[in-house]
């Protein structure tokens, strides 16, 4: 498929920021691996406790904070990814949080996409989109 199929069906391409090959596979390699939804201890037992609420278990006789194996995984600094890619978007972009047209100063297309804030009225977003297509900067929550 080739793009001008793609754009006979609607569909455009979006754009992608500019990486080189070892930090695409880097990339893609901390994707691959998932990390456990942590849960609050006991989360099951009541109903006021979220599963996904995570809280370090305190008891003296906890087997959560023992980290037992048939129990759920326990935060630990070896879940975290590397600093080059914390914190970046899937898709490879620094993601940058606008609120309005001003916040789009001084972005570059090649390493950042924007996110517009979610109480941003309509009126302001469109405004927000029209700016950042002229400027070249990929929209991730476009309308």
């Amino acid at each position: 498929m080739t793009e001008e199929d793609n754009n006979d069906n609607g569909y455009e391409v979006k754009k992608k920021p500019a990486l080189n090959e070892e930090f695409k596979k880097g990339l893609d390699r901390t994707k691959k691996h998932k990390k456990p939804q942590f849960s609050r201890q006991e989360w099951f037992r009541y109903k006021k406790l979220k599963k996904g609420q995570w809280r370090r278990p305190k008891g003296t006789h906890s087997k959560a904070r023992k980290n037992l194996k048939y129990r759920a995984p326990k935060v630990s600094i070896g879940y975290r990814s590397k600093k080059e890619y914390r914190g970046l978007h899937p898709s490879g972009f620094n993601e940058v949080l606008v609120h309005n047209v001003k916040d789009l100063e001084g972005l570059d297309p090649k390493k950042d996409a924007v996110r517009i804030a979610h109480g941003v009225g309509m009126r302001k977003r469109i405004d927000i989109e029209q700016e950042a297509e002229e400027r070249e900067l990929r929209v991730l929550n476009n309308i």
